[in-house]
């Protein structure tokens, strides 16, 4: 309240609370603004706790800021079963002033964004990084993969004594960053990289026993990269068939691929995940932890750099066959452990 008796308005409240919240002096800001500090600071704790709504009056808050019971249940149901973009917010993250909008919407009560942070809460939510799913997928081929084709190989697989291989390629660049570090608030870190952009090429393979192989390129890979390394896979079996499981891409679907795998009496055997489905696929594991993991937390000054970080990590990698098993235990990959009983 005003030192002169009239009750402050919520602009006046909200301008004094903004000076203090900058670090103004608490006693420079109530003298400038004719207020007492006990009205400073109880506005300021409003502010805090309700954002810019716990500064109005009760006239000027709109409708009550409590949701019923059924309006938390519909709000639950929108969140969960519905993407942002299906109700008009042309983005498909939600966010919390996201939220509030459609708060707003549906029941016609307002609330303040950390408000909304709370009754998030209250329904069992937390900010999570999403996973990106093309909607070129077909559900029913991935099902029809996990439940019966995946397990047909397997089986297959048992009767051959043929070693299962997840395989795939990436590339990596040298303006590829990850990773966060610590540092002063307010004052974002710098750190010295090369701006040259460069890439290599990796290509590696997994077995649920914990194997790993994998080989460098200095180009992307082609029909014919892949067949050498093929080969490799087949040298290291020890006499045992190769049954080498790969996404759909060119170089995998190759003439040349399909040709050597048809000549080579049964040793190597090709299969294909459904397309558009990563997940489905152990391997992937591997360049989150070469890429996110280490090169990306590096800022390398160079090709070569970057390349020697890269087999230093694929390397220490393969001396760890447990972690490598724990790719494994992914639960996208759940249907790989319901195969093997």
């Amino acid at each position: 309240m005003a030192l002169n008796g009239r009750r402050a308005t919520f602009d006046e409240r909200l301008h004094a609370v903004r000076l203090l919240e900058q670090g103004e002096s608490p006693d420079d800001v109530a003298r400038i603004l004719n207020l007492s500090r006990r009205s400073l600071f109880a506005w300021q704790r409003d502010y805090r706790e309700h954002g810019e709504d716990g500064l109005r009056t009760k006239k000027t808050r709109g409708p009550d800021s409590k949701l019923t019971f059924e309006q938390m249940s519909s709000l639950y149901a929108l969140l969960v079963g519905c993407d942002p973009r299906q109700l008009s917010f042309g983005l498909a993250l939600w966010t919390r002033k996201m939220v509030q909008e459609l708060i707003w919407r549906r029941f016609g009560v307002r609330l303040s964004v950390a408000s909304v942070g709370r009754v998030l809460r209250n329904l069992g939510m937390s900010p999570q990084k999403p996973l990106y799913k093309a909607y070129q997928q077909n559900p029913e081929l991935v099902a029809r993969w996990k439940a019966e084709e995946y397990p047909k190989i397997v089986e297959e697989a048992k009767e051959a004594d043929a070693i299962i291989y997840f395989a795939d390629e990436a590339a990596v660049g040298t303006h590829y960053h990850s990773g966060t570090t610590w540092a002063p608030v307010g004052q974002t870190p710098v750190v010295a990289h090369t701006g040259a952009k460069r890439s290599a090429f990796m290509v590696s393979a997994v077995s649920r026993q914990g194997a790993l192989r994998f080989q460098l390129f200095d180009e992307s890979l082609k029909a014919a990269d892949f067949e050498a390394f093929c080969k490799r896979l087949m040298s290291d079996s020890d006499g045992r068939p190769v049954y080498l499981i790969l996404d759909n891409s060119r170089v995998h679907r190759a003439k040349r691929l399909k040709k050597f795998a048809d000549d080579s009496e049964g040793m190597l055997k090709l299969f294909f995940l459904p397309a558009y489905s990563p997940e489905l696929n152990p391997d992937e594991w591997v360049w989150k932890n070469v890429k996110h993991d280490h090169v990306g937390r590096a800022a390398v000054d160079g090709i070569q750099q970057m390349k020697a970080l890269m087999l230093s990590a694929l390397r220490r990698l393969q001396k760890m066959p447990a972690l490598v098993q724990s790719f494994f235990r992914d639960p996208a990959l759940a249907y790989i452990a319901a195969a093997h009983p």
